[in-house]
């Protein structure tokens, strides 16, 4: 569970998960600092972080000769009706076209795209 906490600082949030820590806050524009992430932030790097996480597994399983990697997501919102997650994917090292195929059928497992991909809905419990 992820819990967030206002400080005194106008905007700044810490968030942790008990054992983590960061901070959110608002842009400069919306009358915050700046100072940590901002909330949709959270959402790319999720993606992010999980895609590249998935692929070292996958290629560490297969003794694929990763050395290196890196992903980037943005969310495009320019579509009021649908919001899309658009990703990178910069593999590094001796890799054969039959290895990077392999690698990258890896990203349908990857556990938030899961989610993100599906239907998903809100509930108040407290």
């Amino acid at each position: 569970m992820i819990t967030s906490k206002s400080l005194p600082q106008h905007y700044l949030t810490t968030i942790n998960d008990g054992t983590h820590e960061t901070l959110t806050d608002a842009p400069e524009s919306m009358g915050g600092k700046s100072a940590g992430f901002k909330p949709v932030e959270l959402l790319e790097a999720a993606l992010s972080s999980c895609i590249n996480i998935v692929l070292r597994v996958a290629a560490d399983a297969r003794a694929i000769p990763l050395a290196g990697l890196s992903v980037q997501v943005k969310l495009n919102q320019d579509n009021a009706n649908e919001s899309v997650f658009e990703y990178s994917i910069d593999m590094q090292g001796e890799l054969s076209a039959e290895q990077r195929e392999t690698l990258l059928h890896a990203v349908a497992g990857c556990p938030v795209k899961k989610i993100m991909g599906g239907a998903v809905s809100f509930k108040q419990v407290g």
